[in-house]
Parts: C-alpha cells; sequence; structure tokens
C-alpha cells in the first residue's frame, strides 16, 4: 500500500512508541499468528508502552488510510492477528504491568501485555488467582485473551475469559479512548463490555482491564483415569456431569496424544498402554473435594477404567498438568506442522463426533491426535502434516471442513475457544444465513465504519459483496 510508506518514520516520532519495524527481516516474525498456514506481511510493527501511544498510532493510521491490526503473543490458533498486507502492527507485549492490586474487592487492573500466568504468579501470596487458564497461559496475554474470549481446562467450572473480565479501556478504531464495563461488574445500559470480548480485535484494541480473581481453593484432588477404549472414556464423561459434579477440568487425551508427551520433555507419567486418559480436576472445600472424588473414582471404573490414580502431592499434579498444557508442543514430533483444530459438540455426543473425525481423517491418510475440554464438549483434533507437500496440503484443507461439518451437525459450533479469526470466517454460513450475520455487520460497522481496524476478520462478507467494494477490505477467500 503506497499510503504505508513513510509512515514508519511518523510512528517512531510518536512518545512512548518504543521501537518500529520496517526492515523486511524484521517483519517476518510477524506474518502469522500461531495458525502459520495463514500469512500477511505488515509494512511496520509498532511498539507501544502507553494507551496515549495506541491512540496515537491508531490515529496516524486513520490519516494515512493504512489498515492496522494488534497483536499480543501471537499464539492465536485461528488467524486473528494474522496481518493484513501492508498494514501497521500494533504490538502490545510490551504494555505488561499489573497496574493495581484490589484485594478487598478482589480484582487486578492490567495492560494486555500481561502474560496470563503471570497475574496469578503476582497475587498468589494475597490468596487469590485468575482463573482463565488456556493451555499457552505461560505465554499468552490477557489482552489477546479478552480478543477472542478464550477458554481452557478450567473453563467448565470458571467459564471462558468473558465473566472474569469487568471493565475494559480500549482504543476504538478512530483512536478515541473510552471505557466500557464497570470495576464492580454493575453494568447499565448495552453491555459493551460484554460486545467487545470475543470481537478478535475487529472493535478496537484494548489498553486495560479490570479482571476479577478468585480465593484459591481450600483443597485441589487431580485424578487421572486410563482407559482401553476411547468411546468408555467419552462415556465417563457425561456421566460426571450427569451426577451432578462439576469438576474444575475434565480432559480427555488419547493414545496418540499420550505417545508424543511421553516422548518428549514434557513427560508426565501418562500410561502408554491406554487407549485414553481423563485428567480430573475437582476443588472446592474439603469435605466436597472428598466426597466428590470418590464418586469419581467409582464413575470411571464403572465405565471400565483400567487405573484411577489420584496426584499423591503438588509435584505429581503440575507433573500431570504440564503433560497436558504440553500436549500441543509435543505433537512436533510426529511431522513438522499441525493444525490444531477447535469446535464444540453437547458432551453426550461425543463418542460419535470423535470417531467420526477419526474416520475422516484416517480415510485421507492423515493422522489425528485428539485433546479434549472433554467436560464442555470443546474437541481439538491436532492434525499433523508435512506443508511442503501440496497434496497433503489440499487433504488437510478437507478435513478441516469436513470436522466443522460433523461438529455442527451434531448440535455444535464452530469454536469452543481460538475464535473465528480468518480460519473459519468463511464456514460462518454453515450456522448462519445472511439475516443472522447483518446485526453482526451493523455492530462492526458502528464501530469501526473505515474499515481500518483488523479488516477481514470474523464475519464473512455478504454473498453479494465484490471485490471492487473497498468496504470489505482483506474478504477474499481464505486458503491454506
Amino acid at each position: 500500500m503506497p499510503a504505508s510508506q513513510g509512515l514508519a518514520a511518523r510512528l517512531r516520532e510518536i512518545r512512548e512508541v518504543e521501537q518500529v519495524l520496517d526492515h523486511a527481516s524484521e517483519l517476518f516474525p510477524y506474518e502469522s499468528d500461531g495458525l502459520t498456514a495463514l500469512r500477511g506481511r505488515p509494512a511496520a510493527v509498532a511498539f507501544p508502552t502507553s494507551t496515549a501511544a495506541v491512540a496515537a498510532i491508531v490515529r496516524a493510521c486513520n490519516e494515512a488510510g493504512v489498515p492496522f491490526v494488534a497483536r499480543g503473543a501471537g499464539t492465536g490458533l485461528s488467524g486473528g492477528a494474522t496481518p493484513v498486507d501492508g498494514c501497521v502492527m500494533i504490538e502490545c507485549s510490551r504494555m505488561r504491568r499489573v497496574l493495581d492490586i484490589d484485594a478487598v474487592n478482589r480484582t487486578a487492573t492490567v495492560q494486555p501485555g500481561l502474560i496470563n500466568a503471570h497475574l496469578s504468579e503476582a497475587v498468589s501470596a494475597l490468596g487469590l488467582y485468575y482463573a482463565p487458564d488456556p493451555s499457552s497461559q505461560s505465554a499468552c496475554t490477557i489482552g489477546g485473551n479478552v480478543a477472542e474470549n478464550s477458554g481452557g481446562p478450567h473453563t467448565l467450572k470458571y467459564g471462558t475469559t468473558s465473566p472474569h473480565v469487568l471493565e475494559l479501556e480500549v482504543v476504538l478504531p478512530d483512536g478515541e479512548t473510552v471505557h466500557l464495563g464497570r470495576r464492580d461488574g454493575h453494568q447499565v445500559g448495552f453491555d459493551l463490555r460484554g460486545v467487545f470480548v470475543g470481537s478478535e480485535g475487529t472493535l478496537g484494541i484494548v489498553t486495560a482491564a479490570v479482571v476479577r480473581l478468585l480465593p484459591l481453593p481450600e483443597k485441589t484432588a487431580t485424578l487421572l483415569a486410563s482407559f482401553r477404549s476411547l468411546i468408555d472414556a467419552c462415556r465417563a464423561v457425561s456421566d460426571v456431569v450427569g451426577r451432578g459434579i462439576v469438576p474444575a477440568a475434565l480432559e480427555l487425551l488419547d493414545d496418540r496424544t499420550i505417545d508424543a508427551v511421553e516422548a518428549s520433555v514434557y513427560a508426565a507419567g501418562y500410561p502408554r498402554d491406554a487407549r485414553a486418559v481423563l485428567l480430573i480436576e475437582l476443588d472446592g472445600d474439603a469435605g466436597s473435594v472428598d466426597a466428590e472424588r470418590a464418586e469419581v473414582e467409582a464413575i470411571c471404573r464403572d465405565r471400565a477404567a483400567v487405573d484411577v490414580r489420584v496426584a499423591r502431592d503438588e509435584a505429581e499434579r503440575q507433573a500431570l498438568w504440564r503433560g497436558r498444557k504440553g500436549a500441543f508442543g509435543a505433537m512436533g514430533r510426529l511431522a513438522p506442522d499441525l493444525y490444531v483444530h477447535d469446535a464444540v459438540v453437547p458432551r453426550t455426543r461425543l463418542p460419535e463426533v470423535v470417531e467420526a473425525i477419526n474416520r475422516a481423517a484416517e480415510s485421507r491418510g492423515l493422522q489425528v491426535a485428539n485433546i479434549l475440554h472433554a467436560g464442555d464438549g470443546n474437541v481439538h483434533p491436532n492434525l499433523v502434516f508435512d506443508r511442503r507437500d501440496p497434496g497433503e496440503v489440499e487433504r488437510i484443507r478437507e478435513v478441516g471442513a469436513e470436522i466443522l461439518r460433523i461438529c455442527v451437525d451434531a448440535g455444535g459450533m464452530l469454536s469452543g475457544e481460538h475464535g473465528i479469526g480468518l480460519e473459519k470466517r468463511d464456514y460462518m454460513h454453515m450456522v448462519f444465513d445472511e439475516a443472522d450475520l447483518e446485526p453482526m455487520r451493523w455492530v462492526h460497522d458502528t464501530f469501526d465504519p473505515g474499515d481500518l481496524c483488523n479488516p477481514g476478520k470474523q464475519i464473512p462478507a455478504p454473498r453479494a459483496c465484490t471485490e471492487s467494494n473497498p468496504r470489505h477490505r482483506g474478504y477474499d477467500q481464505v486458503e491454506f
């Protein structure tokens, strides 16, 4: 974009912009987020350290007519932070301070670049923690979590990011700074905070967030149940929840995942002869945890669990979770490339859905390793492949679409936690017709009438839209 020429020099003049990158060799790491199959090339990457600096960058982009895309740690898996060619990337990772901790009211005010896990570390001495825990929590940022409404293993009991966000400071697409929500949680009028959480950076840029903190539970019990049958493990999940037990986490890993983890630096002592394991965590007061633990063990054994063991101490508990949260990284042992899919289905449909996903992959000669936030029906089929093989890339694209169709037909949704981004934007029509999508476009156009803020993400263009329409920048068909 010619308008971006010379913009980098102007960005360097903005106070509290710590650095601006614009050389081709410097821009390469910013061409994608964690979905590396989709790429773009920014014209420049700017590193602000304050709200005022973010607002000044946005105003400069508006004056130049150049699109801009916010980015945190780049751990997203749906292409939400993939740059539009020629854009300015606003890299918020250096806005990483904890601005305030209110232990009495159990809130923290943080900048968007704060790493998720670092917030719990900062408040642990006060007996508090931040509940949302994406698997990438040691790297992902609070701002990115807000943008994607991220989930994680403990979503079953504690929910995704949204219920833990009380107030947001946001730079709107025109450069104005506003506050959405209230730190006391008593929202009146339209819930614009709720509209913004999960909007994937298309309505503005978070520059500060007031989030809810929770007291550390009195007791935690972490169980590992192993099964010879993947279907028995899936059915045990429904049995546990059907008894009225709501574990803090209820995760499933299949045998391919177990093998990858146990051969890696994340080895956790998972049984390698198991077809599947359930990682189950219970927390709360000691009496309730002890009673639920006994009931969960009995349910698993009724579903033919080969073994059920309880972590003896915090070190063993951490080892079990290290294996689970390192599982995606461990997949690198299976193939050069990994496509982490994400959809959600009713948990009672998990047995048939997982079987159908496995058949869809194997019928195309592809390996799939399954990781599930099984308690809330969130499936993560991991498809390993080699992008140097064009035929394999095409088969990955085909099976990805089929997985979404399988999940939607089972009564599910396109995403459980990764968001829509570019990856699933053109599949939104599987679930929504034009009448459903049009109000979403109204909301987008109210916030961003110039279509400069992370354009082309999340919402597909109207079917009647043509490439010549400048109001739908970046809406070309997405292909891996």
